[in-house]
C-alpha cells in the first residue's frame, strides 16, 4: 500500500469516527449545558458545563423509580432468558427424544416473525391473566427468545462429544453434566448473548409501553418519551438519556472479553 493509500484510509476511519461519535458527544455536552434553551451550533461547544440537569434528574423521584424498573426488567429477564436458552439448546444439542428435529425448526420459524404482529395478541392474553401494571406482565412474554435459543444450540452442538462421554462414563447425570460441564464451557457466548439481551430489554419501548398503565410501572424509555410532553429543559431530557447509556456501558466493560471470544466462536460479529 501506498503513503498516499495509508493517508486516505486514515482519513476515512478517522471521518467514520468522528460520525459515530458525535451522537454521544452532543448528549453529554447538552445534558451538561446551563440554563433552560439551548442555542445552536453554540450549545455544541465545551464549555460552559453545569450539572443542574442531573440534579433535576437524581432528585425527580419519578425517573429514579422508572430507572430501578427498567433495572429490574432487564436484568431478571436477561438471567431468566440466558437460563431457559441454554437448558433448552442443551437439550436439543446433546439428547434425542421423539419430534425434537421438529420442535427446534417450529422455533427457528418463530425467528420469522416479526415482533410487532404478536403485541396485541400477547397483551390480551396477559390482560385475561390481570399482568397489566404488573412486573411478572412486563417480564413474561419477553423470555422467550428464539434466536438465544438456536445461537446457543450452534454452539454447544459444535462441543467435543469426548467430553459429554466422560462425564456420563463417570456416572454424572443430566443435571449435573449441563450445570457442571456445559454452562463453564459456555461463559463466552452467555456473555455475549448476555449483553445483546441486556441491551434489547434496556431500550425495549414498545412493550412496557403497551403493559405499563400507570406513571410508577413505566421503564426509563418510555418515561423520557413521556417527558416529552411536558415542559422540560432539553439538557434533563439528556441527562436521563445520559444516565440510562451509562448501565449499558458499564455492562459492556465487565462482559468485553468473553464477548469478542463468544462473538468469535458464534460466528457473529460484534
Amino acid at each position: 500500500m501506498t503513503r498516499n493509500a495509508r493517508i486516505w484510509r486514515w482519513v476515512a476511519l478517522l471521518g467514520a469516527l468522528v460520525i459515530a461519535v458525535f451522537p454521544f458527544y452532543a448528549m453529554v455536552v447538552l445534558s451538561l449545558k446551563p440554563g433552560q434553551s439551548l442555542s445552536f451550533p453554540e450549545a455544541l461547544a465545551p464549555w460552559p458545563l453545569s450539572i443542574h440537569a442531573y440534579d433535576t434528574v437524581l432528585s425527580d423521584g419519578r425517573i429514579l423509580r422508572w430507572l430501578a424498573n427498567t433495572t429490574i426488567y432487564s436484568v431478571v429477564s436477561t438471567v431468566i432468558v440466558l437460563l431457559i436458552s441454554a437448558m433448552a439448546a442443551y437439550a436439543f444439542a446433546r439428547r434425542r427424544f421423539p419430534g425434537s428435529n421438529a420442535v427446534f425448526w417450529v422455533i427457528i420459524a418463530m425467528m420469522m416473525v416479526p415482533y410487532h404482529v404478536t403485541l396485541i395478541p400477547t397483551f390480551m392474553i396477559v390482560a385475561e391473566f390481570g399482568g397489566v401494571n404488573q412486573y411478572w406482565g412486563l417480564i413474561v412474554p419477553t423470555l422467550a427468545n428464539a434466536q438465544a435459543i438456536f445461537l446457543m444450540r450452534q454452539f454447544i452442538a459444535g462441543l467435543p462429544d469426548e467430553l459429554f462421554e466422560a462425564a456420563r462414563i463417570d456416572g454424572a447425570g443430566e443435571w449435573r453434566v449441563f450445570a457442571t460441564l456445559v454452562l463453564p464451557l459456555c461463559k463466552p457466548i452467555l456473555a455475549t448473548l448476555g449483553v445483546f439481551v441486556f441491551l434489547w430489554h434496556w431500550n425495549d419501548y414498545l412493550w412496557p409501553l403497551i403493559i405499563a398503565k400507570s406513571d410508577a410501572m413505566r421503564t426509563l424509555t418510555v418515561g423520557l418519551a413521556s417527558m416529552q410532553q411536558e415542559v422540560v429543559p432539553l439538557s434533563v431530557l439528556l441527562a436521563g438519556a445520559t444516565l440510562s447509556f451509562l448501565p449499558i456501558f458499564v455492562a459492556y466493560l465487565f462482559a468485553q472479553r468473553s464477548f469478542r471470544q463468544g462473538s468469535s466462536m458464534a460466528g457473529i460479529k460484534g
